[in-house]
């Protein structure tokens, strides 16, 4: 029988709504020996987080998140506010004995990664970030091919993540958009997914060297915001964070990488892109087509070679098999409920579920060291974590 983990979010907007969805599939579809109990969610607008409760069937809501990490019958506390706010929430629910499940990037800079990561090891606490994309079906079954061998030798990563949602200079302000609370803007948004991507599938980092850009500089003041929409407040206020990030980056197995992240590209929305060129051949996905990866491989016949696309939806790609039949596509919501799967496994099991605090604090050395090579112009070693 499944044991009950109940579970504490903190955070109720773009985040909240794709992890409570998740809570409410995940034992409808895979076989958990732990069950989410959704006990409490919580926001700092009463009325606005008592609506939100009710919308998706918590059975409770707190208005501060002290209250909430102290409260005994909370099992797991789920961090999705912005990265200004993780460090201090996660250390407190760890020294209350409670797993961490942590929206990325881990925190704003590696100083409180590894305080983060040195107080869920201190009390032995499960602790996992959300690196969604990792749990596409397509993903997973790259690691899978990597690992076989089957395109040799990692020479070459590609990763771009684009999109468009700040093209117009009259789009609101918001927190994303401020240093302070985001810590910084398309380098840490997005690039923060390409990096785990990069080292999920080929390794870690030894160095680093990238630029960033800020194309508008002041937007009108935020007066509502959710997600990606906003509406406009009186006057304009400075944005202090980038809006385009690209860096190249050198691999300690000896590959080579170009990255690029970037909010002002017209026409892309979710542009999560990676190839991987080796020795054998070469692998690439998309999440704007996530349910395939296409693979080239240099051991077909020369008169047969060209990429050939894998439908990573049979029963025998990860995850695929608890959803649908074969070519019944899966979408976004599902890389959640695939990260919450593992995560509650991981505390059925007493094993801690990947990616962890420590994949989230080396993603962030990788982050600071591009900003530090933006500031000398220079390649930056990327810190070490252990």
């Amino acid at each position: 029988m499944a044991r009950d983990v109940n579970v504490g979010l903190v955070g109720y907007k773009f985040m909240g709504k794709a992890h409570s969805n998740a809570y409410l599939s995940v034992d409808k579809f895979f076989p958990c020996d732990a069950r989410p109990v959704m006990k409490a969610v919580c926001g700092r607008t009463e009325e606005d987080v008592k609506a939100f409760a009710q919308r998706w069937d918590w059975q409770g809501y707190e208005t501060d998140w002290r209250r909430l990490v102290e409260r005994k019958d909370i099992d797991l506390v789920d961090i999705g506010t912005p990265g200004s706010t993780h460090a201090e929430i996660a250390i407190a629910a760890a020294k209350a004995g409670k797993h961490v499940f942590c929206e990325k990037p881990l925190a704003n800079s590696l100083d409180e990664c590894r305080k983060m990561l040195e107080a869920v090891r201190a009390t032995g606490v499960k602790h996992m970030v959300n690196f969604n994309y990792r749990k596409c079906p397509a993903v997973s079954l790259a690691k899978q091919m990597i690992e076989a061998g089957q395109i040799g030798q990692v020479r070459h990563v590609r990763a771009t993540y684009l999109q468009d949602w700040l093209v117009d200079p009259e789009f609101p302000m918001n927190w994303r958009m401020r240093k302070e609370t985001a810590g910084s803007g398309a380098l840490g948004d997005l690039g923060a997914h390409i990096v785990d991507l990069a080292r999920y599938l080929v390794g870690e980092f030894s160095e680093v060297v990238g630029d960033t850009k800020t194309f508008i500089t002041q937007r009108p003041a935020e007066g509502a915001s959710t997600g990606l929409s906003a509406t406009a407040g009186a006057g304009t206020e400075a944005v202090t964070v980038d809006d385009a990030a690209v860096f190249l980056a050198r691999f300690t197995g000896g590959a080579i990488g170009t990255f690029e992240a970037t909010r002002m590209a017209p026409g892309r929305k979710n542009y999560n892109r990676v190839e991987i060129n080796g020795s054998l051949g070469s692998l690439a996905w998309c999440f704007e087509d996530l349910n395939y990866l296409d693979f080239f491989s240099t051991a077909d016949a020369s008169g047969a070679q060209g990429f050939r696309r894998i439908i990573a939806t049979e029963g025998d790609h990860p995850y695929a098999g608890q959803w649908w039949p074969p070519g019944h596509m899966l979408g976004y919501d599902h890389s959640f409920v695939n990260a919450v799967y593992d995560l509650l496994q991981g505390i059925a099991e007493d094993k801690n579920p990947n990616p962890s605090f420590l994949d989230g604090a080396r993603c962030v050395a990788v982050l600071e060291a591009v900003e530090q090579s933006v500031e000398s112009c220079a390649w930056e070693a990327v810190e070490k974590v252990e």
